[in-house]
């Protein structure tokens, strides 16, 4: 049973509705699951929670799987609107103002260095000034690896508002890692200045 795809396994579980079919993708996509909540929530306990909340709902939602994409990627879409959804519930939501966008400087990759190069500890900082949305949209591309025609179909919009959003949410994340990277600078130039150098 191991050996079955996920789609073999849904199609499996669906006609049967034996629990070991679902069991199995249960313990592929567990930890997945967890993690991203984690990453989206910054807390454990909530993040157990919807991960078990998740789950729960997938097995009501498989039937609707209509295999027009992979079952990672639509998984991951079902994790993150849940989590946006509670999350967004208990905190002020950015409203993104989409009128334009297609005179929006285009979104390409060749910028996209920037984002990899960035040490890991600062980027973390800088991610945390950003909301859940901004947050979980760069996941997608370069954690996720996620095209943006995936993108823009898990999040039910124009893939001109997501390089728009992607573009948006790269900037924002550039300053405050620059910032930080200066704010360490400054501090070194001070401490530096204090000291008092054995040689002159």
């Amino acid at each position: 049973m191991k050996e079955l795809t996920d789609e073999e396994l849904i199609r499996s579980y669906v006609v049967t509705q034996r629990n070991a079919y679902f069991e199995v993708l249960y313990e592929r996509y567990c930890d997945k699951v967890y993690r991203r909540c984690l990453q989206l929530t910054k807390d454990p306990v909530k993040a157990e929670d919807f991960t078990h909340d998740i789950f729960l709902r997938l097995i009501v939602k498989l039937g609707s799987f209509k295999e027009q994409a992979k079952f990672s990627t639509w998984l991951y879409s079902v994790t993150y609107n849940y989590c946006m959804d509670h999350l967004r519930s208990h905190k002020h939501k950015e409203v993104y103002v989409e009128e334009g966008y297609e005179n929006f400087p285009d979104y390409t990759d060749t910028d996209d260095a920037e984002v990899a190069d960035m040490e890991a500890k600062r980027l973390h900082k800088a991610l945390d000034h950003l909301t859940p949305d901004e947050q979980s949209i760069l996941m997608m591309k370069y954690q996720d690896d996620l095209s943006i025609r995936d993108i823009a179909g898990m999040l039910e919009v124009s893939e001109s508002a997501v390089k728009m959003r992607l573009k948006r949410s790269k900037e924002k994340l550039r300053k405050y890692y620059l910032e930080r990277v200066i704010f360490w600078l400054v501090l070194l130039l001070k401490l530096l200045s204090t000291c008092k150098w054995p040689f002159r």
